[in-house]
């Protein structure tokens, strides 16, 4: 080790990732794969947001929340199930499923493919060259022979409001890791983590009131989504406004209720805020300005993840701003490894739409389960989108409710399906299902959007009976009319 302030001689790899989440530790293991020397950099847990803060812990706190909804359902099942939620369980399962915040085991599974692990806050202070800041303050400079990857992602953006340092808002971190349900939670944003949580913390007790300054919840969602989720969160008791817009905080007393003002001169009273209104990309203390770009910023990339105007960073992942969604980042990673590795070896590099090394779906096929009661899944274009980029298209609807396998599920079921189609080329551009239990029925979506089967070959493919899966058939038949 050196004194801190000194930077120790550096070591050469091949591949620096910066950024040990999902994204990273993926870019990592396909480096490896391709026989490349890889160093990976994290300055907090190996496993990153998805692990601790996102994706595992709030769906750990949906699950018994959805799978409860539904069981209240089905005829023979629905008396054992009207009690309230343990929630001390719930919550003992989702530390479980974080590793109670440890990554000994992720560490584990990254050294095991044979990459460096770096302990620190990783710094571009020059082309292919990354100074790692230990947390003893000590320097160690590393260089990469042909690729750096930055896989830093988004943290949560928190507005400035008066009082907002003192009203101490929770951001998606606090919200799926709190210790106990508050007595009553505002959440400003009807998005995926708007809508999740307030799912969440009102079914295990707390009284939830969603703020909205636009006009209805999941706006990136087709309209019809976005109702449904709104009417079964009213049903649980959740209050939702929309129209309105927070102007201050006031918490006067540390750990005492937070006060908020709204624009139409209302104020609501809390025992805590949440903040689920956007994200920025982790990029302010990256070093962008010793390479020519611009601190704080997302960055632009080709579709092989390679950001703009160099021949070796690479960003990956929710910093470029294509599609902030683990799944659709470690898609990125596994194309953005075969691109590193094919110019390494000065091999072809196939970046034509669907090729290799482009993250086409990005642009046509990213899919997206929002777990609230009923669930919404969507994957491509909803029909404005479609509209808006000069598409000729139908949208065809379809009433869950009237296929066989929904009534099986659960008495009065209520969902909705959307399939958008291009009239042109017959194919299918996007598919969005709402409703109780379709979350595992997108991934059929995703193959038909992806793999832009003909509308006539899709006819062959015959849905099970009596699943939830023959809308596929009745969507079919109200095209063809």
């Amino acid at each position: 080790m050196t004194d801190a302030g000194k930077i120790s001689e550096g070591s050469s790899y091949d591949v620096v990732v910066i950024g040990a989440g999902p994204v990273g530790e993926n870019v990592a293991d396909r480096a490896r794969a391709a026989g490349l020397t890889t160093a990976v950099v994290e300055s907090e847990l190996v496993g990153g947001e998805c692990s601790y803060w996102a994706c595992m812990p709030s769906k750990a706190l949906l699950r018994p929340v959805v799978a409860r909804a539904d069981a209240r359902r089905v005829p023979g099942l629905s008396a054992a199930v009207q009690g309230p939620l343990d929630v001390g369980a719930v919550l003992a399962k989702r530390d479980e499923e974080t590793s109670h915040w440890k990554d000994d085991g992720q560490v584990a599974w990254l050294e095991s493919v044979g990459a460096d692990v770096h302990r620190g806050t990783g710094r571009l202070t020059g082309p292919r060259e990354v100074t790692v800041t230990a947390p003893d303050g000590t320097e160690h400079r590393l260089t990469a022979r042909h690729a750096v990857a930055v896989c830093t992602g988004t943290r949560a953006v928190v507005p400035a409001l008066p009082g907002i340092a003192e009203a101490r808002p929770w951001t998606s971190r606090e919200a799926t890791s709190a210790k106990e349900a508050p007595g009553r939670l505002v959440i400003v944003g009807g998005g995926v983590v708007g809508v999740e949580m307030a799912t969440a913390w009102q079914a295990l007790g707390s009284e939830v009131t969603l703020l909205i300054r636009g006009g209805g919840l999941l706006p990136k969602m087709e309209p019809f989504a976005g109702e449904l989720v709104a009417d079964a969160l009213r049903e649980a008791g959740a209050t939702i406004r929309t129209g309105v817009s927070v102007t201050a905080l006031h918490r006067p007393a540390p750990d005492g209720p937070v006060t908020v003002e709204l624009d139409d001169g209302d104020r609501v009273e809390a025992d805590e805020i949440l903040f689920a209104t956007g994200r920025a990309p982790r990029t302010d203390e990256l070093g962008l300005e010793t390479i020519g770009l611009e601190p704080g910023s997302w960055l632009t990339v080709d579709d092989s993840c390679l950001v703009e105007g160099t021949d070796w960073l690479y960003a990956v992942g929710d910093v470029n701003r294509r599609a902030l969604l683990t799944h659709q980042g470690k898609y990125q990673a596994r194309i953005a490894g075969a691109a590193i590795a094919a110019r390494a070896e000065k091999a072809p590099v196939d970046t034509a739409p669907w090729g290799a090394h482009a993250a086409t779906a990005d642009h046509a096929a990213v899919p997206q389960v929002v777990f609230t009661d009923p669930e919404a899944a969507s994957v491509g274009l909803t029909l404005a989108e479609a509209e808006r980029a000069g598409h000729r298209v139908r949208a065809v609807d379809y009433d869950l409710a009237s296929v066989a396998g929904s009534g099986l599920y659960a008495d009065g079921y209520r969902g909705r399906a959307r399939m958008i189609v291009d009239l042109d080329r017959e194919i299918l551009l996007g598919v969005t299902f709402v409703g109780p239990g379709i979350g595992e029925l997108l991934h059929s979506a995703t193959v038909a959007v992806a793999g832009e089967v003909p509308v006539d070959r899709l006819w062959h493919a015959v849905p099970a009976y009596p699943t939830i899966s023959e809308v596929w058939l009745r969507l079919l038949e109200t095209f063809r009319g």
